[in-house]
């Protein structure tokens, strides 16, 4: 018995090719190697009888009417099958045991052909290793852990150089001016408890863009722009409290306009970004709400840990710093890939690779879940031997997060799905042609017959 349940059509397929493969095996064909040598002594024997053949042919033909064919319908078909073999045929009867065997390692080379299009050799390795490693390299060499010196927040040379750049970008006498205008003021920017009708803990010249979810990078252009709208500040606290309210002084520093409102949030990010304590990194102000652990010689909740890196200079212009050796594992790793497609003949168009998709690039987010990773793990000794959450790569973590996702959903999910697809697709266009070739044969035998539907 299959395993497979049929549908009733695919039962009823069965039963007529299990009874008319019984039919056929049951018809006596003539043996006839022996009919052309026949044929030929036939014809010796007439041309010694003086019978002359004109223009090489045997004998006149003489027209012959044309016999009527019958086909059965499908349902008298299937009628006769069940009564001749039953209703619960099953595909393997139709073959030996040789042939089942036969056609499973078939499915299994089938299987191995679509896997062979998607595992890395070792130079696919090679490339997301090396840009892992690469990446990693220029994170602890050129970027380093940031620091509090009379100078201000010092790294290393790559993050000294971006750190400058946004100085000289956004000037520390034109943000201020641009702080203090009204088209920078918004509601959400309480920087103590004085007016707050809701104490927030916490809240300080120091912390109060971490605790001001308006100030995230990424949630300030939703929670920002509505508390714009609305003229409320929400907040998460130092002990994972979230707020949303109202301060007298701060209402009338509302929008009513969503494109202004947007505006006024786009300006308020530019006056903060290169103060002390400036823009956190995205998403950083949501880790105020996990208030557990206990990590390091002071037992700190991972929301403590956060906040102290904060206070010590773990921006928005470092997140930004941290993002180079992201976009350099990305880079290597995607022109290494472009690059070994072109020389493996394929058009240059099919290798651009913009998409990760698997089936339209086979290795190619495989290869970037590799690159990192390799990445992820040396900052991860990083963090283990310094001892210093400094020294995490926020960016690294969020990219390794993101292709682990991509990456198990496609080697849980897709590729069985995938591989299954390729399998069956591979199978229905060797059926297509056989059933091509059936209806050719059906045609040519049936030019000598009228076809009667039965």
């Amino acid at each position: 018995m299959s395993k497979y349940r049929y549908t009733e059509l695919e039962q009823q397929l069965n039963n007529v090719l299990v009874h008319q493969d019984k039919e056929l095996a049951r018809i006596a064909f003539p043996d006839t190697k022996d009919i052309d040598e026949n044929i030929r002594q036939s014809e010796e024997l007439l041309r010694s009888l003086g019978v002359k053949f004109p223009n090489g042919a045997s004998l006149a033909v003489q027209e012959i009417p044309k016999k009527v064919m019958v086909v059965p319908s499908w349902e008298s078909l299937c009628l006769e099958a069940e009564a001749a073999v039953g209703n619960q045929c099953v595909l393997e009867d139709l073959f030996t045991a040789e042939e089942l065997q036969t056609n499973e390692q078939a499915i299994v080379a089938l299987n191995e052909e679509y896997n062979q299009l998607h595992r890395l050799d070792k130079y696919d390795i090679t490339i997301s290793a090396t840009a892992g490693l690469l990446a990693a390299a220029v994170e602890i060499l050129l970027v380093g852990i940031p620091q509090k010196t009379p100078e201000g927040l010092k790294g290393g040379v790559l993050a000294n150089y971006v750190r400058d750049y946004f100085d000289k970008r956004y000037p520390e006498a034109e943000m201020e001016k641009l702080a203090n205008s009204k088209v920078s003021k918004v509601p959400y920017d309480a920087q103590d408890n004085r007016n707050t009708v809701v104490n927030v803990e916490g809240l300080s010249t120091y912390y109060h863009r971490l605790l001001s979810l308006g100030h995230d990078p990424l949630l300030g252009l939703v929670i920002g722009v509505a508390d714009i709208m609305t003229g409320r500040m929400t907040t998460i606290d130092k002990t994972g409290k979230a707020v949303s309210q109202v301060i007298d002084g701060y209402a009338n520093r509302t929008e009513k306009d969503i494109f202004f409102a947007i505006a006024k949030q786009i300006t308020h990010f530019k006056s903060d970004i290169t103060t002390s304590m400036g823009l956190p990194a995205p998403l950083m102000g949501l880790f105020n709400l996990l208030q557990f652990g206990n990590i390091g010689d002071e037992d700190q909740t991972i929301a403590e840990i956060v906040q102290g890196m904060y206070y010590e200079g773990y921006d928005f212009i470092h997140f930004c710093t941290l993002s180079i050796p992201v976009m350099i594992a990305e880079v290597v790793t995607r022109l290494g890939y472009a690059i070994k497609r072109i020389k493996e003949g394929h058009p240059v168009k099919e290798s651009i690779p913009l998409s990760t998709n698997h089936e339209k690039h086979p290795k190619l987010g495989t290869m970037l879940f590799i690159g990192h990773s390799a990445a992820t793990a040396v900052n991860a000794g990083k963090v283990y031997f310094t001892k210093n959450p400094m020294a995490i790569n926020y960016p690294q973590w969020l990219a390794f997060g993101k292709y682990s996702y991509q990456q198990l959903k496609w080697v849980l999910i897709e590729k069985p799905e995938a591989r299954d697809a390729f399998v069956r697709g591979t199978i229905n266009e060797q059926l297509d042609e056989v059933l091509l070739s059936v209806d050719e044969t059906f045609t040519d035998i049936s030019r000598e017959y009228i076809v009667v539907i039965g």
